[in-house]
């Protein structure tokens, strides 16, 4: 259902990374289901045109708008970006999603899926940071907000060396939230500034880790039931629900099952 304390956000921008599948597909939809023009940026866009099309004929109130952004590179995310105010003004609400973990242990793994951790899971999510702040600031927005989608690998380390690497850069994205959550508060600005970290979430991002084990892949979400990408939607709408003087700073969630 349409939350009252959602309605400021009606036909407000917001920019989604790595909407085309799993938690960034569900937080477009459920940001669409609640008036806003969500951007919805991926590598490949056919699976976020789909979902526009849905939202469409499901007759929700806002509008996806895909667009093709590879985030591993600084120049197609200003692109986008210049592209988002030329269409659109600017961003309001800034969902930094995209992530993605490669199975590379510290002692044996390739510098290559450490640099790509690095380069999507921390760089993008710092640049496009900055560029929705500028956004805001220079269209005097003050309510906007920035949602990091971390992990509770990014407050403990477990004894996978397949996620050790993929932990650090989590851990980064918990530093990079209240760091910038101060910052924020130096400008005076009441931008808010917030990180979700699940545990076990059901989506491909273990057939992407053990790309070459898919039985492995599925094993991870066959032994408890895990969340969904809805759960996460809708944590991120309860975030944005927020009255202006709660700042939620981390929402740690787990399935109940989950062990560690």
């Amino acid at each position: 259902g349409r939350s009252v304390a959602m309605e400021r956000w009606t036909g407000r921008v917001a920019l989604v990374t790595g909407a085309s599948v799993g938690i960034g597909a569900a937080v477009a939809r459920a940001l669409v289901q609640h008036g806003m023009k969500v951007v919805g940026c991926a590598r490949s866009v056919d699976k976020i045109e789909k979902l526009a099309a849905e939202c469409q004929s499901a007759g929700y109130p806002g509008t996806l708008i895909p667009y093709k952004c590879d985030l591993s590179n600084e120049e197609e995310i200003l692109s986008m970006f210049s592209a988002i105010k030329t269409l659109h003004q600017g961003v309001d609400v800034c969902i930094n999603n995209a992530g993605l973990a490669r199975p590379e242990p510290l002692l044996s793994g390739k510098t290559e899926g450490w640099r790509t951790m690095i380069d999507v899971n921390v760089m993008a999510v710092s640049i496009c940071t900055r560029e929705a702040y500028q956004s805001m600031k220079e269209r005097n927005i003050d309510d906007g907000h920035i949602i990091n989608i971390n992990s509770m690998n990014g407050h403990s380390v477990v004894p996978q060396s397949v996620v050790h690497f993929y932990s650090a850069t989590k851990y980064a994205v918990t530093a990079l939230t209240e760091g910038l959550r101060q910052e924020l508060r130096e400008a005076k600005t009441h931008i808010r500034a917030t990180c979700i970290s699940p545990g076990l979430v059901e989506t491909g991002f273990a057939f992407k880790l053990h790309d070459n084990d898919p039985e492995r892949a599925a094993a991870t979400y066959e032994s408890i039931r895990c969340l969904k990408a809805e759960d996460m939607a809708n944590a991120v709408i309860y975030v944005l629900s927020a009255p202006p003087h709660v700042q939620i700073g981390d929402i740690q969630m787990r399935p109940t099952e989950q062990i560690s």
